[in-house]
């Protein structure tokens, strides 16, 4: 019985704390060789550079932005 509740919270608060979530930038970084890190939370293409710079890697636009899909036509 004291797992009902108990399962209810974890899954409410794993429901709650992924609702911000997301990498939704116009760049994404692609650190070191193929099959590294990937991290798509720049907005600049010079945001992306720097925080790739020394880490090896390349930076290349989102393939699924948003912001880049709003200005599509």
């Amino acid at each position: 019985m004291r797992a009902i509740p108990i399962a209810a919270i974890s899954f409410a608060s794993l429901f709650l704390s992924s609702i911000g979530a997301q990498a939704d930038g116009t760049w994404c970084a692609q650190y070191g060789v193929q099959g590294g890190a990937t991290n798509c939370g720049f907005y600049s293409f010079q945001q992306c550079e720097a925080a790739r710079s020394g880490n090896g890697g390349f930076c290349y636009q989102n393939p699924f932005s948003q912001s880049q899909q709003r200005y599509r036509r």
